[in-house]
């Protein structure tokens, strides 16, 4: 198992993008806010200038985000294969780096975006100073992150199949809903949060199984799989879906 957040991000995400597309999945098909998240953070970026997302993941944000009026837009990631699926993003300058040591000038961009990627620092703080390092006087910053109950239904089934290292807690930095704009206000201003109101409604097994799976360092077995499928399999049975709470939130600040 990895010991520290950063460690655990290099396992999860260096040499693989299918991970974060899996729990893609599973948020996009089974949300029950009519708005996808994607579509919801589009709508209240600071999007002006010339923009910086760090931790680009898939690109999936840009699908949503229109990037015609943007001076440029610069997409970072650490992972090779993560940079590979930027490279698709229309308009979009791809470079592999550091969130914590970013390869760019002072005072480089009108924005930052880091969505679901602070917790995977080890020092999240340092990243922000990083971010504001980078940001012009007045740029903005968007970040999200996840808060109490975020998933405690899957978060609940790696120990009740015998794999309590599929669970989250212990494995990512204390980047919270709760700690998030406390962190933000001691590097930034005019700090704000806003929850993104959603839970998930899961009708079948296989997607539920597919997310569990891509938090596994190591596959599970067949007797794992099958367990986690009977108790998954059970709650659907008794209430006609698998319910997942979720807790997202966007903390935006002022440079």
């Amino acid at each position: 198992m990895a010991d520290s957040p950063a460690a655990h991000a290099a396992v999860q995400y260096a040499g693989t993008d299918r991970r974060l597309a899996a729990r893609i999945v599973l948020h996009q098909r089974y949300s029950t806010n009519r708005q996808g998240w994607f579509d919801w953070l589009a709508e209240r970026l600071p999007l002006s200038g010339d923009v910086l997302e760090v931790g680009a993941g898939t690109g999936a944000l840009w699908a949503y985000a229109g990037t015609a009026a943007l001076g440029s837009l610069t997409l970072v990631d650490f992972s090779a294969a993560m940079a590979a699926r930027l490279a698709g993003v229309p308009g979009g300058r791809v470079v592999r780096g550091d969130a914590t040591r970013l390869p760019f000038a002072p005072a480089s961009f009108d924005t930052v975006i880091a969505n679901h990627m602070l917790y995977h620092l080890d020092d999240p703080a340092a990243g922000l100073r990083e971010f504001a390092r980078v940001l012009r006087p007045g740029g903005r910053l968007a970040v999200t992150t996840n808060g109490a109950g975020h998933l405690r239904e899957l978060d609940a089934l790696g120990p009740a199949i015998g794999r309590p290292d599929l669970r989250l807690e212990g494995r990512l930095a204390n980047f919270t809903a709760e700690s998030a704009p406390a962190l933000v206000g001691a590097v930034f201003t005019g700090v704000a949060a806003q929850r993104y109101p959603d839970d998930l409604r899961v009708p079948v097994v296989e997607p539920v199984l597919a997310y569990l799976e891509s938090l596994a360092d190591t596959p599970l077995t067949t007797a794992e799989r099958a367990a986690a499928t009977a108790l998954v399999r059970a709650r659907i049975d008794a209430t006609g879906t698998f319910q997942i709470g979720k807790h997202s939130v966007l903390v935006t600040a002022t440079a």
